[in-house]
């Protein structure tokens, strides 16, 4: 008896340990990986060195499509230069594939990232985040995420601009329901089940998208409520409240960030070093894409920080906001600030 009952343990064992990887398959594995990396890195930097000025700040635009999902004629013709790096709001099969192909009819031919508002559902529409939050049901929150990026994927969507983890404490905020309220620990849970939602382990899935923590940082913290209003935070506050739901989303691999049009301190977020490099890069070792919001790049002028939109384009490139929303300043006063050393090549590699 003693020994069936040793020879069952044995057998027990011998199951449990063949289920796990050897010792030889965990080493192969982070090489491999590490290897696909540097694979990447290497066409990448090889891809960077064919590359013209324009080309590399045309990788650095995204343009407005029409609202009803069109591109407009000038993005065929850009696309054909190699002079676009992506739009907004195109979307559908039929103009997604059109546009593709004349990217892809261009000299290095460099495909078009198309990003699109998926707030919460594309065909499918579930409840506002607020409205989900307020269930707590982590599981759900991911599972209506990936639904979404399984419905954006099919009509050519690549790239969505949520999940919007601002934490906000006024209600007379009117983007509120975008995000996930007033708690910090909470935030941070729900942002990160959506980035797993919209990016699941592989964006490049064909059901999956690239997701965006939004608005890095203090959006929700305008002064009454009042959107674009003055935020005043403390780096206590920032680090305690408003960081936590962001660092979250990185910690789920979150691919992209956009900036926010509130200033801190007087320095508005598109072009915003502490934020932008000493807190995301340095701090957090974020490798993803920076985006600006909508036209933000130009509003620096409004801010009072720039005085024209050549300043505005150097600010923001030089803080490290990598793409410019809808606005052209990057593109149209690029090789300027090359050419006076105010933005150097490094920087516009980087970006």
């Amino acid at each position: 008896m003693k020994k069936i009952q040793f020879i069952r343990a044995l057998v027990i064992l011998l199951f449990v340990f063949s289920s796990f990887p050897s010792v030889a398959q965990r080493r192969t594995a982070p090489r491999a990986a590490a290897q696909k990396d540097a694979q990447i890195e290497q066409k990448i930097n090889a891809l960077l060195a064919k590359m013209t000025l324009a080309e590399k700040l045309g990788q650095l635009q995204q343009l407005d499509g029409e609202a009803n999902g069109k591109f407009r004629p000038e993005h065929l013709e850009l696309a054909r230069k190699g002079l676009l790096g992506s739009t907004l709001n195109v979307r559908g099969a039929r103009m997604t594939n059109e546009l593709q192909r004349a990217a892809l009819e261009s000299r290095l031919k460099i495909p078009i990232l198309f990003g699109f508002d998926v707030i919460h559902g594309y065909r499918t529409i579930f409840p506002v985040p607020l409205g989900e939050a307020a269930s707590w049901d982590l599981e759900l929150m991911e599972r209506t995420a990936a639904v979404a990026a399984a419905e954006a994927k099919a009509a050519g969507v690549h790239w969505t601009f949520a999940p919007m983890v601002d934490i906000s404490r006024d209600p007379r905020w009117g983007r509120i329901i975008e995000g996930a309220g007033e708690d910090p620990f909470l935030g941070a849970k729900i942002a990160a089940a959506r980035v797993r939602g919209f990016q699941g382990k592989d964006y490049s899935a064909p059901d999956r998208v690239m997701a965006t923590a939004k608005h890095w940082v203090g959006y929700g913290a305008a002064e009454a409520g009042r959107d674009y209003n003055t935020t005043d935070l403390t780096r206590r506050n920032l680090y305690e409240i408003y960081f936590p739901p962001f660092k979250a989303s990185i910690d789920a691999g979150v691919g992209s960030f956009m900036t926010s049009f509130n200033d801190l301190d007087g320095v508005p977020a598109t072009a915003n070093p502490f934020i932008l490099k000493d807190v995301l890069r340095k701090e957090w070792k974020f490798d993803g894409l920076v985006v600006s919001d909508y036209t933000a790049v130009m509003e620096l002028m409004f801010h009072g920080l720039a005085k024209d939109e050549a300043e505005a384009a150097m600010y923001a490139l030089n803080a490290g906001t990598d793409m410019e929303m809808v606005s052209r300043l990057y593109n149209k006063y690029g090789e300027q600030l090359v050419r006076e050393k105010k933005v150097s090549m490094a920087t516009i590699d980087e970006a």
